[in-house]
């Protein structure tokens, strides 16, 4: 149970972090070194929660298509197929969060 709690803490941590990132404020303070600590932040989270995600999704996906041929190794073109189309689809993601990243880095 404790497990549970500490990873709700950091997932609440992950979610507000770079809330300071996107804070509307006037044009002289977003200039100012203090400010720029939270978009460099959010930068870094977007790309490492981003390949984070991206990578145990794609270990999940790899898993299931493995086993599936296993189970049934006649069925290896029909597994195969989807598999490679999902395993595109969950590296879009991770290229969508480098592009946030860099659009983040370059307000730094």
């Amino acid at each position: 149970m404790r497990f549970v709690w500490t990873m709700a803490l950091m997932a609440l941590a992950f979610v507000l972090a770079p809330e300071m990132a996107f804070a509307q404020g006037d044009a002289a303070v977003i200039a100012t070194a203090e400010s720029k600590w939270g978009i460099a932040i959010g930068a870094g989270l977007a790309i490492g929660l981003a390949g984070l995600g991206c990578g145990i999704g794609q270990g999940l996906a790899a898993n299931g298509a493995v086993q599936g041929i296993a189970r049934n190794p006649g069925a290896a073109g029909q597994i195969q197929t989807p598999m490679i189309i999902a395993l595109a689809l969950i590296e879009s993601i991770a290229l969508y969060g480098l592009v946030i990243g860099f659009f983040l880095q370059g307000k730094v």
